[in-house]
């Protein structure tokens, strides 16, 4: 047995491979490309909740190029809890519930666009548009810098393809520069005159460090914000969507109970996070060694917490291949968990729900138009298009 995330096949249907790791090795070893793998639910969530063991500060990729980046996602305690301290101003629960009506309208608008042509990419024209106008809404950023700030991240993502593009990781590095280069004007902008907007908060918020010192944002350290929220609140709620249109294709009966019970939207939507999640591991450092299942992990090694085994793992859940809107889910690991549990997680949730609610009361019958096709990437798990016939009947 070989797991090898940048395997097309592993890509296409991870699913057995997890299986067979969970059952015969729980902590898995790949010489050949340098990690350790742990793929049980149990070992995953108590990983994510020992971050003095389990550090992001090396990279939280297999190929660690995001080492050394000034990420949130790659910051140790207690610099990663100063930093998150300031972005979690933008992420309060009234900013969130505020953004209802925004993200109803622009859902809306992109289902009653494509009525008269009765075909939608549910990727390209829905749930990649849909957050990428969300969070520019939310952050306020212009809108002529948007297009380019979605094909640089769509570039930032490429990096798991190294399989088929050995170029893919050194044009994803590009792209983080281009992105902070797409900020700049707009960023210096606002540090020179300060308005009631969520970026404002970002360039104006004061927290207390660890050692009573006073922390801010430079410049440089706004954009590398902006990199993160852009790319994390585009990409997760564009893989999510799509992967929950294949599920609800894929068990119609789901759907149909869905489409009639729409109380059960928040329910379903935690069924697939659960069911094909669009993150599929987080990496991991372990400075000390770490000992699990009598297989020992030595220091200095890299580890990655499959996200999509953990939440496949028949220990936790019950038929876990079956997509079940009425799950009784205690809790998963598809945001991650602890100190690093996803800061968008609400609003990916709030987006997911609502894309689905006004999909299904519009056009609750869509069906597959042609093949979909998977985008390549060797932790981010999703479709880079979906084609559907909205309304059947009309066709």
């Amino acid at each position: 047995m070989e797991y090898n995330p940048y395997n097309r096949a592993i890509v296409e249907n991870p699913y057995p491979t997890y299986q067979s790791l969970r059952d015969e090795a729980p902590v898995y070893h790949n010489e050949k490309i340098g990690f350790y793998a742990l793929s049980r639910f149990d070992d995953v969530l108590n990983a994510h909740l020992d971050p003095k063991r389990f550090i992001s500060s090396r990279g939280i990729t297999i190929e660690g190029l995001d080492q050394g980046q000034d990420l949130l996602i790659n910051k140790d305690d207690p610099e990663h809890i100063v930093h998150r301290k300031i972005v979690n101003r933008i992420f309060t629960p009234r900013a969130i519930d505020g953004l209802e009506p925004k993200i109803r309208r622009i859902a809306a608008n992109i289902l009653e666009g494509a009525r008269e042509s009765n075909r939608l990419d549910v990727v390209s024209d829905y749930s990649a548009a849909l957050p990428m106008l969300v969070i520019a809404e939310l952050l306020g950023l212009p809108e002529e810098i948007r297009p380019a700030l979605r094909e640089q991240s769509d570039r930032v993502l490429s990096a798991g393809e190294a399989d088929a593009n050995p170029e893919a990781p050194q044009d994803a590095m590009q792209a983080l520069a281009d992105m902070r280069a797409t900020f700049a004007e707009t960023i210096d902008d606002h540090f020179a005159n300060p308005r009631d907007d969520i970026l404002s908060l970002l360039v104006t918020a004061r927290v207390e460090g660890e050692d009573g010192t006073e922390v801010s944002l430079n410049p440089a350290k706004v954009a590398d914000r902006l990199v993160e929220l852009t790319i994390a609140g585009h990409e997760t709620t564009a893989k999510l969507v799509a992967n929950g249109a294949v599920a609800l294709t894929w068990f119609p009966d789901q759907r149909k109970e869905l489409t009639a019970d729409p109380s059960l939207m928040g329910g379903a939507v935690e069924e697939m996070l659960r069911w094909d999640p669009p993150s599929h591991y987080q990496g991991r450092w372990v400075e000390e060694d770490v000992t699990l299942h009598d297989e020992t992990i030595p220091a200095e090694s890299r580890v990655i917490l499959i996200t999509g085994s953990a939440n496949h793992d028949e220990r936790q859940f019950d038929e876990p291949e079956l997509f079940d809107i009425r799950r009784r889910i205690e809790r998963h690991v598809a945001f991650g968990f602890g100190t690093h549990l996803c800061i968008g997680a609400s609003l990916a949730r709030l987006e997911t729900r609502i894309a689905f609610e006004e999909l299904l009361a519009r056009f609750p019958d869509y069906e597959l138009d042609g093949p979909a096709t998977r985008a390549w990437s060797a932790n981010v798990r999703g479709l880079a298009h979906l084609p559907v016939v909205l309304d059947p009947s009309r066709s």
